[in-house]
């Protein structure tokens, strides 16, 4: 059991409760499951979010910068086989613990970024990812660290934390943004193989967060918005304060204005010191709008239409249909009035509705309006419907989750976009809940035939638990209870065992 000194909570709500990290690494085999899993589930369940491995500032630490702990969980037969917690042994990490250096290539992307955000599969390779020019990290099947992955040389300087896979051919398809890319982001398909097949640079007017975009059967939805690159949280620790006012100056000079030479951008993406703090904050000058590109279009083939101020972490999904003769791009997205404003140590400022935005790309016109005003976030849909009409999704309420609430309750969601109803999930009291992904039943019809899976945490009893949601009732199927709390992180996805490495 590998395990790391905890770091110090303060008064950082990152860094404690349910969110706090944990401090080993723990395998535990045939575990306890209560209630019955479908006999179909036959994989792993694996989760990414952020956990230091060792001290962090409380009074610096940002949600978004710890390192990166996967969490898995084996399932078949109806019976939970393993879960196993495992670092991704960045360079940061593998020093922290005491272990050697893995194999890690600065071209794949910045190795001071800890791939922290989302685990995906795809062409046999599970896949640790995050955005903003961070490396990919290549995992085992264990959950052990192969090394940084650049899609068999094809695709250098980082990827994203949001690629979407279209349903039909199986392609992976990502905007990407990074400092070295200097005013662009970066529009890439990823072929079912693992290798690249398309990119396309895409001029925007600064340097923003673009955690997410929206993928269409026709269009590349960007959001362009005001959260915007910021040179104070870009210095390492390893560099002295003295220089730091100079280091500032040049970066806030260099980044999102100019791209950096590939020597260069390679030398600063060697660079082993983990970032604590975000980089990126409100800025209320940068114009938001949002951009619309054909699938098959160049750069110059965009449309920008302006939208209101605010931040789109997550869409949950997008489509365009015809009326009276008119296309319009239907986006549902989750919508905060600002971020990283006063608190820049997470998303804490201001509250996530589900809002429906509809673009008429015939007239210009862009209307909006909001189906919930609860706050909610981590939306998912059954992903067969990706980039086509959709009539639910899945999302988690986050009421006084950042806050580190004491009497914090978890919900879930299942809108109903065709009647504009809700139906909440009857979650056992102390019971909270992170993001849940979305398995279809083999063989079913039904937009809402199959289950909902994601890691959850029992205050009272201190518990990690699976947790196991009928898709269309939201009446819990089984729970499997877990050794330890895994905190309530970021992204994680179902990898089937015919795709498994």
């Amino acid at each position: 059991m590998t395990t790391s000194t905890p770091a110090p909570a303060a008064t950082n709500p990152y860094l404690t409760g349910v969110l706090g990290p944990v401090a080993a690494e723990v395998e535990a085999t045939d575990l306890r499951v209560t209630g019955e899993l479908p006999a179909h589930l036959d994989g792993r369940y694996l989760r990414n979010g952020p956990n230091p491995a060792g001290p962090v500032d409380p009074a610096r630490y940002h949600w978004f910068a710890g390192d990166a702990m996967v969490h898995g969980l084996a399932l078949r037969d109806g019976r939970a086989l393993w879960y196993r917690n495992r670092w991704v042994r960045t360079a940061a990490v593998a020093r922290t613990l005491g272990e050697p250096r893995p194999p890690l290539d600065p071209g794949a992307g910045m190795l001071s970024v800890a791939p922290n955000t989302n685990v995906i599969e795809h062409a046999g390779q599970t896949l640790a990812l995050v955005e903003g020019g961070g490396a990919n990290y290549r995992l085992s099947e264990d959950l052990g660290t192969l090394g940084t992955c650049d899609f068999d040389g094809t695709l250098r300087g980082g990827y994203t934390a949001h690629p979407h896979r279209d349903p039909h051919t199986g392609e992976l398809h990502a905007v990407s943004y990074s400092f070295a890319r200097g005013t662009n982001v970066t529009y890439s398909v990823i072929d079912a193989a693992g290798r690249l097949r398309r990119s396309v640079d895409i001029p925007v007017h600064g340097f923003p967060m673009m955690h997410d975009f929206t993928l269409t059967e026709k269009y590349v939805v960007i959001y362009d918005l005001p959260v915007t690159f910021d040179p104070a949280g870009a210095i390492p620790d390893s560099v002295p304060r003295l220089v730091r006012p100079a280091a500032r100056a040049l970066i806030s000079r260099l980044a999102g204005r100019v791209r950096v030479p590939g020597p260069i951008a390679a030398r600063i993406a060697a660079d082993t010191t983990a970032l604590q703090s975000l980089p990126f904050a409100w800025n209320p000058d940068y114009p938001a709008r949002v951009g619309v590109l054909p699938r098959d279009g160049e750069a110059d083939d965009i449309r920008w239409f302006d939208v209101d101020p605010c931040f789109v972490f997550h869409p949950v999904n997008g489509f365009s249909e015809q009326r009276d003769g008119q296309e319009v791009l239907v986006l549902d997205v989750i919508r905060y009035e600002r971020m990283f404003d006063r608190d820049r140590r997470g998303p804490s400022e201001g509250e996530a509705r589900l809002d429906r935005w509809e673009i008429n790309l015939s007239t210009g016109r862009v209307t909006g309006q909001t189906r919930d005003d609860r706050p909610q976030e981590f939306p998912r849909i059954n992903e067969s419907r990706t980039g086509r009409p959709h009539r639910f999704g899945y999302t988690v309420g986050i009421d006084g989750l950042f806050a580190g609430a004491a009497d914090l309750r978890g919900s879930v969601f299942k809108q109903d976009f065709h009647t504009g109803g809700t139906v909440a999930a009857r979650l056992e009291p102390g019971v909270a809940v992170g993001e849940l992904c979305f398995v279809p039943t083999p063989g079913g019809t039904a937009e809402d035939d199959g289950v909902l899976m994601g890691f959850g945490w029992h205050r009272d009893r201190d518990e990690g638990r699976l947790l196991v949601l009928d898709a269309g009732t939201l009446e819990t199927v089984a729970t499997v209870h877990l050794p330890q709390r895994v905190p309530l992180g970021f992204h994680g996805n179902w990898c089937p065992r015919a795709t498994a490495v």
